[in-house]
């Protein structure tokens, strides 16, 4: 009996485990920069000669496929992303940018969508003298509007919401990067996404979280019996 209260929890611990990864897809093209930045249109200007390109994770290596010589560890901020984080991501870090924008347009239908991504900001960039200030903006949201100085350099934060559409269209995803000194500080982004519906489809279902309930009160049940 205990063997099979075993099992019952871990079928609902995996039922649990397949919602958390089931999601919609991603809208959003090339979203984890896995294509370096096929699907985005770069605009604006790189005064400095180092416009944004898609680095590697865990790279030492310079610009352009590393940040520097600094490694920057994969996203590890809960995201509801649909993508996997990917070996790859996207990295501003030229001097002189005037209004340096990576975007491109999505087509949404009317409805609710959850939208997201998530940045991190490099040690050796934030020692840096020169400010840099981010814009992060999906389907007419400012998710993000922040000076580099202002955040924690090392830390993966993720920036998300939701909006609902009235009206089928073409709509923005944008990321804006403006710096003035050189040296200046810098911003890597990664996971970016647009998924149907709300709430997060992170989240498990009710009846899901009553059925992992269910196998844990039958394994406790059953370690009493055998106790007895």
């Amino acid at each position: 009996m205990l063997r099979t209260t075993l099992l019952s929890a871990c079928s609902a611990l995996g039922l649990l485990a397949g919602l958390g990864s089931a999601s919609a897809a991603n809208i959003v093209s090339n979203g984890s920069f896995e294509s370096g930045l096929a699907g985005w249109t770069l605009s604006g200007s790189a005064g400095g000669g180092f416009p944004a390109v898609a680095i590697f994770y865990n790279s030492a290596s310079g610009y352009p496929t590393g940040a520097f010589g600094e490694a920057v560890p994969p996203n590890n901020d809960f995201t509801n992303s649909p993508d996997p984080v990917g070996a790859r991501a996207a990295y501003f870090v030229d001097d002189f940018s005037t209004n340096e924008t990576l975007s491109q347009t999505v087509f949404l239908s009317p409805g609710t969508y959850q939208i997201g991504f998530s940045a991190y900001l490099p040690a050796n960039g934030q020692a840096n003298a020169g400010e840099a200030t981010f814009v992060g903006s999906i389907a007419g949201v400012t998710l993000a509007n922040f000076a580099a100085s202002t955040l924690p350099a090392q830390t993966w934060q993720t920036y998300a919401g939701s909006t609902t559409i009235a009206a089928a269209g073409n709509y923005l995803v944008s990321f804006t990067f403006n710096t003035a000194l050189s040296p200046s500080k810098d911003v890597v982004i990664d996971q970016v996404y647009v998924i149907a519906g709300n709430p997060p489809v992170d989240a498990p279902a009710p009846a899901a979280l009553g059925l992992f309930g269910l196998g844990l009160l039958g394994l406790a049940a059953a370690r009493r019996r055998k106790a007895g």
